[in-house]
Formats: C-alpha cells, sequence, structure tokens
C-alpha cells in the first residue's frame, strides 16, 4: 500500500504531481484567489513558506512551479516570487471555445459534469484536499457583500472539487467550464443579484455540501449541485 507521501494528484493543468505538492498547490491558491496575496506582492520566501505549511522546501519549490506554468505567479532570480494573479481581469476568458460559449450552453455542460465530478471527488479526494477545500470555505464565509470576491472564491471551491476527482482529464475538462464561467454575461449577473441576503443563503449551502463532502455522501453532495445549477438558471432567466 502507498504511503499518503507517494500518492498522487493532479493540479489545474492535468498533470500529475505529489500529494503534498497539491497541498502545497491549492493552499497557494487559496490565498491567491481570495485576496490574501494582491496582485504583484512578493510571496513569502520558500523557506517560510515550508515552516508555513509544515512541508520541505523542495515541496514548496514543486509547487510554485506549477503555479508559475498557471500563470498566477512570476518568478523572479534573486527577489523572488510575485502574485500575477489580476481577479479585476478574470472575465476575459483565455480559451477561444469558452468565449464562444453562450449561457445556455455553459448550463448543459454543467449539468454534465458537476453532478457526477462531485460523486468521483467523494470517492477519491484525499484528507489534504478535504482540509485545503474547508479553508476556501472558511474564506467564502467571511465574505458579507462582495459578490464578486464571493464569485472567484466559489470557483476556486468548484476547482478544488475537480482536482479531488484524481482525474486529470476531468481537471483539464472543467478548467475550460470555469473559463466560460467567467465570462461578463455571468459576472453581471451576480453583480446585480448576489446581494448579501443571497451570499449568506449560498454560504449556509456550501457548508451543507462541505459537510456532505466530509462524510462521504454521495446523494446529498450531488443534490446540491442540481440545485446550485437550478438556482443559476433561475437568475438566468430572471436576466432574460
Amino acid at each position: 500500500m502507498n504511503s499518503p507521501s507517494r500518492r498522487k494528484a493532479s493540479d489545474a493543468t492535468g498533470q500529475i504531481v505529489g500529494v503534498t505538492v497539491q497541498y502545497v498547490i491549492d493552499t497557494l491558491t487559496t490565498r491567491i484567489v481570495s485576496g490574501e496575496h494582491a496582485v504583484e506582492e512578493r510571496l513569502p520566501s520558500e523557506r517560510q513558506l515550508a515552516q508555513d505549511l509544515g512541508v520541505a522546501r523542495n515541496t514548496v519549490r514543486e509547487a510554485l512551479d506549477h503555479l508559475e506554468e498557471r500563470g498566477m505567479i512570476r518568478r523572479r532570480a534573486g527577489s523572488g516570487s510575485f502574485v500575477t494573479y489580476d481577479p479585476d481581469a478574470a472575465d476575459s476568458s483565455v480559451a477561444p471555445v469558452a468565449a464562444e460559449t453562450g449561457p445556455l450552453h455553459l448550463q448543459v455542460v454543467r449539468g454534465i459534469f458537476e453532478p457526477e465530478m462531485v460523486r468521483l471527488a467523494i470517492i477519491n479526494m484525499a484528507p489534504r484536499h478535504i482540509e485545503a477545500l474547508g479553508e476556501t470555505l472558511s474564506r467564502m464565509e467571511a465574505v458579507q457583500t462582495e459578490a464578486g470576491h464571493f464569485v472567484r472564491l466559489e470557483e476556486e471551491f468548484h476547482r478544488q472539487i475537480a482536482e479531488g476527482t484524481g482525474n486529470p482529464l476531468l481537471v483539464a475538462c472543467y478548467n475550460l467550464v470555469i473559463d466560460a464561467r467567467r465570462q461578463s454575461f455571468r459576472g453581471a449577473m451576480y453583480r446585480r443579484h448576489l446581494t448579501p441576503a443571497r451570499i449568506a443563503t449560498y454560504q449556509r449551502s456550501y457548508n451543507a455540501l462541505f459537510n456532505a463532502i466530509t462524510s462521504r455522501d454521495i446523494e446529498a453532495a450531488s443534490e446540491f449541485m442540481k440545485l446550485t445549477l437550478l438556482e443559476d438558471q433561475r437568475l438566468l432567466l430572471q436576466e432574460e
């Protein structure tokens, strides 16, 4: 039986990485997306990150390599690692196919992916991945009024679920879904409809989803995904 340090996971680019490296990737990504580390801010040193996260420096170095490939940070020789992820630019789609995806097409694909994705994540998610998911949830629960911030954390939450499946092809495909979700029509929709009261409702729902994941309750988690899709569909219909 493999030890946890030798089991493999996949990062958001679909590459296979060690589970400890993935834990560092998930933790730093969450901090960056949530704004804890702002754009152009210098990250703590590799030594400091290693101490903070309880891992080896070479693990941190490998995780930073993946974050640089993802375009979230930039390494400067002799200076350190600097955040390049810009939340204000997150509405622009990177992939052409995402730019061509309309609201209806997006909803259809999400309906195919998300219930099955959460089922596979519940079966395969390692404890470290669940812990990282819980940290993202905590940041979501701290949001009170900022709709854009909440949506970015919501995307990160779903991305971590995708990674929890351990299926690199599914991760790569769901990255396109996230890309399409960042289009202007969805951002504008949430700015209009994601009131503080609705944010609070979503926070309770995501808490219930997290509890379903931690208890390995596939039925409850899949039902949440379906209800979330119905809520998004309802908001889209209000826009028409």
